[in-house]
């Protein structure tokens, strides 16, 4: 399973690639918004410079708006996929992107028969929500396993992104039920690495090897 990073913030996205531990990141209006950024474009085009995937928010709800903004927006880069939400029109405009060989990612899944019909026109990637439908009371993740097992069974090649994760747990049981990847926020992925055992045995050795050093 691959990790992508989900933020539009530059400094977190080059740490997260200095450490090695992303393939991509995803974006959407709110989190471009909130990181200010002056200039859209630049700042995409800074992330393609720096991971091999970035998904970025289509607006238009109509279709042939969608395929416009669509191939606009992977002109600007190769690494760009353009994410579709979960609608009729999203579907009627991936049917068409995937034929012209745009990457897509169908967003806002919140059911495997979405994601399903995600992968039936071609989207790259389709998006179930996790920790949104677990704050309604639904099994995010089983969504997440469902469409997992159904591409595998009939060898689509759509891959599963499982996002709207919340915490470390998520991660874990994303691997688990077999998400091609998962994107999570950089605190997240900062919690993932930490763990207070081993702080206290990086501490404990520090302090053994002082001893050792003195003698």
């Amino acid at each position: 399973m691959r990790i992508f990073l989900d933020t539009a913030n530059i400094e977190h996205i080059r740490h997260a690639a200095r450490l090695g531990v992303i393939s991509g990141v995803t974006t959407n209006p709110t989190l471009v918004a909130r990181e200010g950024a002056g200039d859209f474009k630049a700042a995409i085009l800074e992330i393609c410079s720096i991971v091999p995937a970035v998904s970025v928010e289509a607006l238009s709800l109509d279709a042939e708006g969608m395929k416009q903004e669509a191939r606009k927006l992977s002109s600007w880069h190769e690494n760009i996929v353009v994410k579709i939400p979960v609608s009729e029109a999203g579907l009627e405009a991936i049917s068409v992107l995937s034929r012209e060989n745009i990457k897509t990612n169908f967003t806002l899944c919140f059911s495997t028969n979405q994601a399903l019909l995600g992968a039936l026109v071609g989207a790259t990637y389709v998006s179930p929500f996790v920790g949104r439908l677990d704050d309604v009371g639904h099994q995010g993740m089983e969504v997440v396993a469902d469409a997992v097992e159904i591409f595998s069974r009939y060898n689509l090649p759509t891959q599963v992104i499982a996002a709207s994760l919340r915490h470390p747990l998520h991660i874990i049981a994303a691997a688990k039920a077999g998400a091609h990847v998962a994107t999570v926020p950089y605190s997240v992925l900062m919690q993932m690495i930490r763990h207070p055992l081993t702080d206290i045995g990086i501490a404990r050795f520090a302090e053994d090897w002082k001893k050792v050093v003195k003698q």
